[in-house]
């Protein structure tokens, strides 16, 4: 399912994007998405931060759990 919403941009930028054949929905729907996964994963690394941190702590002092079955 697609929205329609209402967008603001440069004059300029519009003039370019389509003189260059540029589908501009798809671009802005591209960048918007990863955009999003960008905050998403900022926001599941600070809520889980103190979390990998004890975890990596752990790994630091006692090494990996089953290190001694690395063939690498």
């Amino acid at each position: 399912m697609r929205a329609r919403v209402n967008l603001s941009i440069d004059q300029a930028i519009v003039d370019e994007a389509k003189s260059a054949g540029i589908n501009m929905s798809r671009v802005a729907e591209e960048a918007i998405a990863a955009a999003a996964k960008l905050e998403r994963n900022r926001r599941w690394n600070e809520e889980n931060r103190e979390a990998l941190e004890d975890y990596n702590r752990h790994v630091a002092e006692h090494g990996l759990l089953l290190e001694k079955y690395r063939l690498f």
